[in-house]
Order: structure tokens, then C-alpha cells, then sequence
């Protein structure tokens, strides 16, 4: 049987590479892609595929929205998500959403191709080394080491303000207005009790969302 693939992955280099390489499988047949979160949606709606592959940091709608609509309205369509971030938050937040299953882009093709033939069979996958994060995760939850969970939307944010971007920078580079970015900037200090531009760079430092 072959499986219908879409793509919805912001990057296009990656995007293109993807469809190439799973191009090459015998059993699948990519059908669509997409660049942002509302192209996505519509292109499942579209090309109707068996298995959407969802990054999850798109800009316009992010993946986890993205998940949480398709799967309202489209039921039958399974998701895997594809992400650079391991951590459990997003981890647990793309499977609240409605993912049926969870690859790190790091990973080989291979496991992409495990993961896509997994989840069509009805399964849940994780990745290994998403499946040991998620672990880790729930262990540090149980030992009562708790932080604020910031959705990936406010994770893209936080990360811009530790890169030095300003309010309308930011709202151009994620295609959301200045008003929605400030938004996401109050639930960020919110959520995390620092109030500094310096408070916040040393959070996003530490979980490795900049370099700086």
C-alpha cells in the first residue's frame, strides 16, 4: 500500500531535501508541502494525505496549533512531528494536540521513514532519543522540578528578545503583528517571573535557545 506524505516545514532547503528523500521510498508518495502553519492546514485539507510531517516551530500558526485543527477536522489523517527542540514540553504538547508521534530532525532518515510506516499502522512513535527526553522529563516532574511551560510560539519570541531583536523585528521574521508579539512577551515574564531583558537572555541561554 503506499502512504501519501505531505510536508509542512518552514525551512525550504529542508523541506526539499525531505521530499527527495522520501521520494525514494517505494511505498510512499509525497503529495504536498508547505511553508507555514496556515498552508499546512490547508493542504491537508487539500491533498488529503495518509501522514502529515509537521515541524513544529512554522510561522503563522505554529505546529501545535496546526495538530490541534487538523486533527478537529480531520480525524483520519495521522501526524508525526518533526522538530529540532527536544524537550518534553513540546514533546507532551504536540501529543496533547493531537501528534501521533514525535522525530527530532536530527535524526536519520531512516527513522523518519520508521516513523511515518509507524504511525500509519496506528502506533505512536517517538524517536530514541525523544523517548529518553520524555522520560527525563516526567522523572524531574516527579522530583518536583517544575518550570513554567512556554508554547513554541513563546519560545521563538524569547529567543529573538535574547538575540537582540526588537518588538517590530520580531513580528516581520515570525509573519504575526507587533500587538501578538507583545502578547506572547507578557505570558513569557509571566510564566517565568524575570522581568529583564538580561533575566530572559540568561533563561535562553541555559536552555540553549541562543548562543549569545
Amino acid at each position: 500500500m503506499t502512504i501519501r506524505v505531505a510536508i509542512a516545514e518552514d525551512q525550504r532547503m529542508v523541506r526539499e531535501l525531505l521530499i527527495r528523500l522520501l521520494a525514494r521510498e517505494a511505498d510512499f508518495d509525497v503529495v504536498g508541502e508547505a511553508g507555514n502553519g496556515q498552508e499546512a492546514i490547508e493542504l491537508a485539507q487539500s491533498a488529503q494525505p495518509d501522514v502529515l510531517v509537521l515541524d513544529i516551530g512554522l510561522p503563522v500558526l505554529d505546529g501545535v496549533e496546526v495538530a490541534r485543527s487538523v486533527r478537529a477536522r480531520q480525524p483520519e489523517i495521522r501526524i508525526l512531528a518533526l522538530s529540532v527542540h527536544d524537550d518534553e514540553r513540546f514533546i507532551q504538547q504536540m501529543l496533547n494536540a493531537g501528534a501521533d508521534g514525535y522525530v527530532a530532525k536530527s535524526a536519520a532518515v531512516a527513522e523518519l521513514v520508521r516513523g511515518i510506516q509507524t504511525v500509519m499502522q496506528g502506533d505512536m512513535y517517538l524517536s530514541p532519543a525523544i523517548a529518553r527526553q520524555a522520560l527525563r522529563g516526567r522523572a524531574c516532574a516527579r522530583d518536583g522540578i517544575v518550570e513554567a511551560a512556554l508554547g513554541p510560539r513563546e519560545l521563538q519570541v524569547l529567543a529573538l528578545l535574547a538575540d537582540g531583536k526588537r518588538s517590530q523585528e520580531i513580528a516581520v521574521q515570525l509573519e504575526i503583528s507587533i500587538a501578538t508579539v507583545e502578547s506572547h512577551r507578557r505570558n513569557i515574564t509571566r510564566k517565568l517571573g524575570l522581568h529583564t531583558i538580561a533575566e530572559l537572555t540568561k533563561y535562553a541561554v541555559r536552555k540553549g535557545l541562543t548562543s549569545l
